[in-house]
Formats: C-alpha cells, sequence, structure tokens
C-alpha cells in the first residue's frame, strides 16, 4: 500500500488538536507544538502509525476476521456509516449497546428477533395479528433497526475494533479491553493512548479528518478483501486439480491391475490349445501311415 502523503494530512486539518488547557500528557510524544492556545499534531508521526495501523487491520481482514467501526458523535456518524458499509463491515453510530461485546449472545439473540419478524412478514403470519399487534411489532423491528441493523451480518465476535474518539466511546474500550480485542483509535491530544492498541494521533472532530484517515483505513480494508477473494479463488482451483488428478490414478491402478489378469487369461488360453494341437499332430500321422 502506497505511503500517506504528509502534506495530504495537513489540508484535511488532521494536525488540530485541542485547547492546550484540556490536553492529555500522555500525548506528550505526538504534539509537535502549540499555537494561539491549541496544540498541533505532528503529521510525520501520525502517518507512520497511521501506516502501521492499516498494516495491522489488512492482515486481519485476510484472516476472514471482521471489524466493528465505533463512532455515536454527530460529525462521524454518516461518514463512518458510508466508509464501513463500502467494505462491508459492521459499524456503531447509534447509542453502544450495553454488553455489545462482553454480552454478545443476548445481542444475537435481539438480531435475530429482528430475522423472525421479517420472516413473518415474508411468509404471511405478520397480516394474521391484530392492528395493535401490528404496531408494537413494527415499532420493535424500527428500534432493533436503528440500533442493530448494522451488525446484523456479525456472527462472532470481531477481529479488531476502530474508534473515532476514544474519551467518547469509554464503554466500547473497556469491553474490547475485557475481551482483548485489539483496538484501533483516531486518538485527540484530550485523550489517553495507553487504552489504545494501534493509536492514530489526529483531529477526530473534525469531519474533514475523520473522512481522510477512514479513507486511507477502508483502502487498506479493501486490499486485504481482494486478497482473501485471491487466495480463495487459488485454493479452489488447486483442490479441483487434486481431484482431477485423483480421479486418473485409479485408472491407471485398475489398468496395471487388468494387466496381469490378461497375461494369465493368454497362459490359460495357451495350455488348453497345447493338448487340441498334439491331439491334432497324432491323428495326422495315424491317417498318414494307413
Amino acid at each position: 500500500m502506497a505511503k500517506t502523503d504528509v502534506k495530504e494530512l495537513l489540508d484535511a486539518g488532521v494536525h488540530f488538536g485541542h485547547l492546550t488547557r484540556k490536553w492529555n500528557p500522555n500525548m506528550a510524544p505526538y504534539i509537535y507544538m502549540e499555537r494561539d492556545g491549541i496544540h498541533i499534531i505532528n503529521l510525520y508521526k501520525t502517518a507512520a502509525k497511521l501506516e502501521e495501523a492499516v498494516n495491522a487491520l489488512k492482515k486481519i481482514v485476510i484472516s476472514g476476521r471482521k471489524i466493528l467501526f465505533v463512532a455515536t458523535k454527530k460529525q462521524a456518524k454518516d461518514i463512518v456509516s458510508e466508509k464501513a458499509k463500502s467494505v462491508d463491515m459492521p459499524y456503531i453510530t447509534e447509542r453502544w449497546p450495553g454488553g455489545m461485546l462482553t454480552n454478545f449472545v443476548t445481542i444475537r439473540k435481539a438480531v435475530k428477533k429482528m430475522v423472525a419478524i421479517d420472516r413473518m412478514k415474508k411468509d404471511g403470519t405478520f397480516e394474521t395479528l391484530s392492528k395493535k399487534e401490528k404496531l408494537q411489532v413494527d415499532r420493535l423491528r424500527g428500534k432493533l433497526e436503528k440500533n442493530l441493523g448494522s451488525i446484523s451480518d456479525m456472527t462472532r465476535l470481531p477481529g479488531a475494533i476502530f474508534i473515532v474518539d476514544t474519551l467518547n466511546e469509554k464503554i466500547s474500550v473497556k469491553e474490547a479491553q475485557k475481551l482483548k480485542i485489539p483496538i484501533f483509535a483516531m486518538v485527540d491530544t484530550n485523550s489517553d493512548p495507553g487504552e489504545v492498541d494501534y493509536i492514530i494521533p489526529s483531529n477526530d472532530d473534525a469531519s474533514k479528518s475523520i473522512e481522510k484517515i477512514l479513507s486511507v483505513v477502508c483502502k487498506a480494508i479493501q486490499e486485504g478483501l481482494d486478497e482473501r477473494k485471491m487466495e480463495k479463488e487459488a485454493e479452489n482451483e488447486g483442490s479441483s486439480e487434486n481431484t482431477e488428478t485423483e480421479n486418473e490414478e485409479p485408472k491407471e491402478v485398475d489398468a496395471k491391475k487388468a494387466e496381469p489378469k490378461k497375461a494369465k487369461a493368454k497362459k490359460t488360453e495357451t495350455k488348453k490349445a497345447e493338448p487340441k494341437k498334439a491331439k491334432a499332430k497324432k491323428a495326422e500321422t495315424k491317417s498318414s501311415k494307413k
């Protein structure tokens, strides 16, 4: 994957941090300077950390695991949902459901309930309900769709979680830490980088900055998906070739087995033919004597 250009990050406003009085001292290694009471993030370190993060994400995707995107803040919602959909990954842009990761079995039950309602509408059982019951079912379906519709395809825990603003998503961070799920995050100067496994020091408030970082991340994920697809196709081709060779091998074995049988048959035929020839010769000699 091509390296991210620092100028592009600068144009997107990724370097703008928070007010100096709101800073987290643990972010000091990633701060370049202070200007007009605002911290400026070192974009060279951002580019290096971003490259490290996308390489790790790519490996996770190639292994066949999903990346869960989390961003419930207003300016990030639409961007995250759009980018996550483009690479077919689950995302949370509404309120984080408590126990989303730590109580995943219960969350899956809620998703199954949503699927069951859809099935009811298809097979016609929904029409047999009363007007009041229909309203209740529709409300429940709408509520489930709003909170869990974006993760309906996530059948198991994600391979990693990508967060925009860890300060705003404290519960998701704690749940991921508890289950030892790798955390990738856009971390601003007011957040603690110690909570994150793969930090991307950047402005997590501006929509332009969020879009730039997510574009790079989703591009790497797409590359990982393409590589996985190619590997699968190569495996399928290899397995089909193996089955063909396996089918050919028994034919050769059968031919080899058939050879001794043919030889035996020839021997028996020659043995049977020999006495007949001897008798014919005797008859010929007798007739000549006469």
